[in-house]
């Protein structure tokens, strides 16, 4: 199969020639485009994630050998939630070889998180079909580098430990709400306050509301926590 010069500059920045490019073509085509003639890359996002799964939680069962299952399941979470496979994803530019339809494009589909992070799991896949599984483990440890090391401070949920916090204080759960969103359809960003019922605010601000929910009670989380001097 001939391919463009996008795509081989591509596997440069993924470090893997594929064999079979055919197979990473249709890991970068989303749905938006596809037809029964050129198959999209949601069955190999499906794929890919159970190979990404494999890979983490093999990878933290061998590096923390004294890790309880409570310790390890959170820590997975953050390795393989969308958001870090969207972060990798922009770490090798691979939103600049997505094939998307035109109404996609058109709303930014190039940097939007989830499309992001779909497609990064589906070039692992291509990976896996292509060379099989050591080679796409080995590119997962590549790619994902030191996150795996620093996953301990990534994996804490700052709003499950706000509304732990809350509760082990007689509070109701808090509320987070959305102050402001700015800036295009394509590339939105969200201001939001986390509340507590005992007065206590912080806002923070992220191109994802999830995220910025996060952000706001970690930053809260933080204040509270704080030595008292």
């Amino acid at each position: 199969m001939k391919i463009g010069a996008d795509i081989e500059a591509f596997m440069g920045r993924l470090g893997h020639r594929f064999a079979r490019p055919e197979v990473l073509v249709r890991a970068l085509t989303h749905s938006s485009i596809g037809s029964a003639t050129r198959p999209d890359n949601q069955r190999l996002e499906f794929l890919g994630d159970r190979v990404l799964g494999l890979t983490m939680a093999e990878a933290l069962f061998r590096a923390d050998k004294s890790a309880s299952e409570g310790q390890l399941a959170p820590r997975f979470n953050a390795l393989v939630r969308k958001e870090t496979c969207a972060d990798v994803a922009r770490q090798i530019d691979l939103g600049a070889v997505l094939k998307l339809g035109r109404s996609e494009m058109m709303s930014g589909g190039r940097r939007k998180e989830a499309l992001l992070g779909d497609a990064m799991e589906a070039v692992i896949a291509a990976v896996y079909i292509d060379a099989g599984f050591e080679a796409a483990r080995d590119l997962v440890l590549r790619l994902w580098g030191d996150r795996i090391d620093a996953v301990e401070e990534d994996a804490r949920d700052a709003k499950t430990a706000l509304q732990e916090w809350a509760q082990a204080r007689g509070l109701p759960p808090p509320k987070y709400v959305t102050v402001s969103r700015e800036g295009p359809d394509h590339a939105p960003v969200f201001t939001i306050e986390a509340q507590l019922a005992n007065g206590e605010v912080e806002r923070a601000a992220a191109k994802a509301k999830r995220q910025a929910e996060q952000a706001a009670a970690k930053a809260l989380l933080a204040r509270l926590e704080a030595p008292q001097g």
